[in-house]
């Protein structure tokens, strides 16, 4: 009874925004007792209700339809294109709060501590907010404080999320169709690293060493001394969010110049790396005083495995090069065919997207939206990408958003083809480096080191004439028993029809030697006959193996 408010708000909410269908299956109607008239189902769906109400679920809910936003396999189009306007905005807590948890987690009053700390944020969000303040030695920085309560709030409201995630899963069709207590569990890790700010100050000093050869891209880095796991202390980059830069300002810009030092960073992360970004929406990304494009915000952040990294590589290479067929194979070695998997209608709607992709003009080419057409219609198809998938298809069509700002004219699919080598290089560089070979050298000098006791064991046998090769091949021994036994089934089955048809033929023969009244020497041969029948009926069901 603990959750139960939430799981009745959480329940209303689904039914209204379509659901419905869910819950009665699941039985949560009639348990939260939920009316007739609260079932009935929003016919078109009012995304400005839809985020008011998700809004006032909690943060949690927030989070959680952020990441559905990426999710375009679970959520239909009118949900996701609602989500994705959703604004993790809320009102600052007093100032006085800020005050209090950042003695308490330095150790020290905020005036010992800098030298300077402004009292209004610059911005606010459902787990933080942020200030700017100038350190003891003048420098400025930023200073992001969570939320008082927030985390115990955030871990209540998890709770009931999975008790709720696991009972729609074990109790409806479409819970388990599309794995609904799989996806909160991924959901509820990302959410608890991003609480844990040490972690996103972690995040932020790796993609700083990650991107420093790129010039025209910076990430600020952390003040390790002054950040906590619920304050965290960074470099200040002066700058503007990109949707705010005036036309004026744009036309002093090498707006393609940037959009080709952004693609390729986000290409290194997610082929290279492994470690990407994950929110590179356009209030993260700000245009700096000297026409740098700063990455903020680390507290998202995704890591991609080798073997996606790989395929993912040789997937959009395929698809800018409008290789089809290859595309199609590499999508299906990186899918999980359910039992609803349709391979052929998969590789027809699958070409379909990549030729219609090729076809489109150089303003409506986005790689995002392409990736989650892809991942959309494999889930039609009955095939599962993998989760990491949609979380880069998330970060790129954020990506297609600042390079329409900047630079309309940009044309991703020439990008990849002109950074595909270098990328390449990269990926070799990394898998040479000498860290990579420690396993390999410990299993050769293990090799050398025995290699001669072998040698002379080979050598020997081989001298003696006892070197024997043993292959896990056909037993002919047990093979030629079975032709055998075949053989003598033949023969006997032949003797049998032999003596049936010569008894037959002797009973028009009157001899003065009879059994029963007939001829004796053709009862003899039928009799024979049944008993060699007999015998190799019994021989059949009784003795041979199954």
């Amino acid at each position: 009874m603990k959750h139960f408010s939430q799981y009745k708000d959480a329940v209303l909410f689904l039914v209204k925004y379509g659901s419905s269908d869910m819950i009665k299956e699941s039985g949560l109607a009639n348990e939260m007792a939920i009316t007739d008239e609260q079932q009935s189902e929003t016919k078109d769906l009012d995304k400005e209700a839809f985020v008011k109400d998700l809004q006032a679920l909690g943060p949690t809910y927030v989070k959680l339809g952020q990441l559905l936003s990426t999710r375009p396999d679970l959520i239909a189009e009118p949900y996701i294109s609602a989500l994705r306007e959703l604004q993790d905005n809320l009102e600052p807590f007093p100032y006085e709060q800020v005050e209090g948890i950042v003695q308490d987690e330095l150790g020290v009053r905020i005036s010992k501590a800098f030298q300077s700390f402004d009292k209004e944020p610059i911005g606010s969000a459902s787990l933080g907010q942020v200030h700017l303040a100038k350190m003891r030695h003048g420098e400025t920085v930023v200073v992001k404080v969570q939320r008082p309560g927030i985390r115990q709030q955030v871990i209540e409201e998890l709770e009931a999320l999975e008790k709720l995630s696991s009972f729609l899963e074990n109790n409806s069709a479409q819970g388990r169709k599309y794995s609904l207590h799989k996806v909160f569990l991924q959901f509820k890790s990302t959410l608890l690293r991003e609480l844990n700010y040490l972690k996103e100050a972690q995040n932020m000093d790796i993609l700083h060493e990650n991107l420093k050869e790129f010039k025209d891209i910076i990430v600020p880095t952390s003040i390790p001394d002054y950040s906590t796991d619920k304050v965290l202390t960074m470099e200040f980059i002066k700058g503007k969010n990109i949707t705010k830069i005036s036309p004026l300002r744009k036309l002093e810009l090498d707006g393609e110049a940037l959009c080709e030092s952004l693609f390729k960073a986000y290409l290194q992360q997610i082929v290279v790396d492994g470690f990407m970004h994950a929110d590179p929406h356009p209030g993260n990304v700000h245009l700096t005083d000297d026409n740098r494009l700063a990455l903020l915000d680390m507290g998202m952040v995704a890591h991609i495995s080798e073997d996606l990294r790989k395929n993912y590589l040789k997937l959009i290479l395929n698809i800018s090069n409008n290789k089809v067929s290859e595309a199609l194979d590499t999508l299906i070695a990186m899918s999980t065919a359910t039992d609803e998997a349709d391979e052929d209608q998969f590789r027809s709607k699958i070409a379909e997207l990549i030729q219609a992709t090729h076809q489109a003009s150089v303003k409506e080419i986005d790689t995002g939206k392409m990736m989650f057409g892809l991942i959309h219609t494999a889930a039609q198809c009955g095939f599962e990408l993998p989760f990491e998938l949609s979380t880069v298809g998330k970060a790129l069509m954020n990506i297609d958003l600042v390079a329409h700002t900047l630079a309309p004219e940009f044309e991703p699919n020439k990008s990849i083809k002109r950074n595909a080598m270098s990328l390449m290089n990269k990926i070799m560089l990394k898998e040479l480096a000498p860290q990579n070979f420690f396993s390999t050298i410990l299993e050769s000098k293990e090799l050398i080191e025995k290699m001669p006791h072998r040698l002379n064991t080979i050598m020997g046998n081989l001298a003696n004439n006892e070197l024997e090769v043993k292959l896990d091949a056909i037993d002919e021994k047990s093979l030629m028993q079975g032709f055998q036994k075949v053989a003598n089934r033949i023969t006997i089955g032949l003797i049998v029809a032999a003596l049936l048809v010569g008894s037959a033929l002797m009973m028009s023969v009157q001899t003065k030697f009879t059994i029963f009244g007939y001829p004796g020497f053709a009862m003899i041969s039928f009799m024979l006959a049944i008993v060699g029948a007999l015998t190799l009926v019994i021989g059949i069901f009784f003795k041979d193996e199954s």
